[in-house]
């Protein structure tokens, strides 16, 4: 059985969180997700996340802490997925340099969007974290 570690970035800016867009013609094409990749052997899952954004969209991010994990087994393989909540570093702008797209959404319309399976669960616990603290209970 092959097991692979898989980080994500949750980034937010302005009350906006970055999306982005699996390229054409792979698994799960144009779904779009967190975006992030694998960790490489012996690589720290926070250095792996800023590696994999500045590889996909060309920008620098400052990992925060962990929002969510999952586990899942896919046939004979198991994909260990760590999100990030993250901030971008500086002025840096996202450009889909090894993706088909990416773009800022408000919380409120991330389940709108066609989201890779796990990246789903994530956005719908979003979602209720969203709602949850812009309407607090009394």
């Amino acid at each position: 059985m092959e097991r692979l570690i898989v980080t994500a970035a949750i980034i937010e800016s302005n009350g906006r969180i970055l999306l982005a867009q699996r390229k054409p013609g792979g698994k799960l094409a144009l779904k779009w997700e967190f975006p992030g990749g694998k960790l490489e052997w012996g690589e720290h899952p926070e250095a792996g996340i800023q590696r994999e954004i500045l590889e996909e969209l060309g920008m620098e991010i400052i990992p925060d802490q962990v929002y969510a994990v999952h586990s899942v087994v896919e046939g004979e393989r198991q994909l260990l997925l760590i999100y990030y909540l993250a901030a971008p570093c500086g002025f840096s702008k996202p450009q889909p340099l090894d993706c088909n797209d990416c773009c800022w959404v408000h919380p409120s319309e991330l389940l709108a969007f066609d989201l890779a399976p796990t990246d789903r669960k994530v956005a719908e616990k979003l979602y209720a974290d969203f709602n949850n603290s812009a309407h607090p209970q009394d």
